[in-house]
């Protein structure tokens, strides 16, 4: 219920964000018209994608929402990752169309008009912009919503270019010299270019399921403050994330001659323990491994009735060992 409010709260404002971006695009467009400023045609040019990329993510946080079926076992959320590598090419595509306008106004040269006009109405954008962005940031890591950050960062970036924007037209309208404004213009495409491939290549690292160090060392940490001697060893930890959800691999080691019933209540007493320091809807697909004569150097188990070596070394555990493959031993540990 909780996480079905969260969707609908994200869906309603990635409206807004849609909504707005129509306005301010039509606003551009006006001011372009006016002063035929390739700077400001950058910035007419990155709206069109802010319109392109908020239906595309509204699409996304719908389908993203839909629970999981026969075809899809993981649920929708991967959509987002998807949504947002289009959203990353728009704006370098974008970029290049800026470079090339800017190129050909040097070449050809350019009489600008109405400039005083055109500032105030590109100002007036930017402030919009930014409001917008933060908001969408704000909601978006409230629920952990990769579409409104996204949107939101890129509405931020958008601020950024157009205050540039509003700069040069300032600077053009006191000094009449006209190719500032097209100078200004490839320097935005160029970092608009910039901006598109690292939402691609972020986008990209969800969808591969690239590992995340940071996420694993949170999960270390808390379950190396929390641990018990029975949990003999954590390995072979992976995470994917599905939209908003996460899914966590984990392979537990327990004293082999554990019963069923005690080893399932270790393995959900960990479970409960990254629930709680969790702030995402998490699945977990855990494996219990019993201990081998291997593990009796790391285990810190007293009085074990099995023990066939003495503790040897405590392994602490961090994002890089907990995601090791293999069981960790004193031969494969590293000091």
């Amino acid at each position: 219920m909780e996480n079905s409010k969260a969707q609908n709260t994200s869906i309603a404002f990635q409206k807004w964000i849609a909504a707005v971006g129509i306005i301010l695009f039509v606003g551009k467009i006006i001011a372009w018209k006016m002063t035929s400023s390739d700077a400001v045609f950058s910035d007419a040019m990155e709206s069109i994608v802010n319109i392109v990329s908020a239906f595309m993510g509204l699409y996304a946080l719908y389908l993203g929402g839909k629970p999981r079926d026969d075809n899809h076992p993981y649920g929708h959320g991967k959509v987002e990752f998807v949504t947002s590598a289009i959203e990353g090419s728009l704006i370098s595509i974008a970029g290049l169309m800026i470079i090339y306008e800017g190129c050909n106004s040097l070449l050809t040269g350019k009489i600008l008009n109405k400039l005083d006009w055109g500032i105030w109405i590109i100002a007036t954008t930017a402030i919009a912009n930014y409001v917008l962005g933060y908001v969408s940031i704000r909601i978006g890591k409230r629920q952990n919503s990769v579409v409104l950050i996204s949107s939101g960062r890129h509405l931020q970036s958008d601020t950024f270019t157009t205050l540039g924007v509003v700069v040069s037209l300032v600077i053009v309208y006191f000094t009449q010299i006209f190719w500032i404004d097209s100078v200004v213009a490839l320097f935005f495409g160029v970092y608009i270019i910039t901006v598109g491939y690292k939402i691609v290549r972020r986008s990209l690292s969800g969808i591969m399921d690239e590992a995340d160090p940071a996420m694993l060392g949170r999960l270390a940490e808390f379950l190396n403050q929390n641990r018990k001697p029975e949990w003999i060893d954590v390995h072979n930890m992976k995470i994917q994330q599905f939209g908003s959800r996460l899914h966590i691999d984990a392979h537990i080691t327990l004293p082999w001659y554990f019963d069923l019933r005690t080893a399932h209540n270790e393995m959900e007493e960990m479970i409960r323990i990254i629930v709680e320091n969790t702030e995402r809807v998490v699945e977990f697909n855990f494996h219990m491994d019993d201990c081998k004569p291997t593990s009796c150097p790391i285990c810190q188990i007293e009085n074990c009735p099995v023990r066939q070596h003495e503790l040897v070394k405590k392994v602490e555990w961090n994002g890089e060992n907990i995601s090791q493959r293999d069981k960790h031993t004193i031969d494969n540990l590293t000091f």
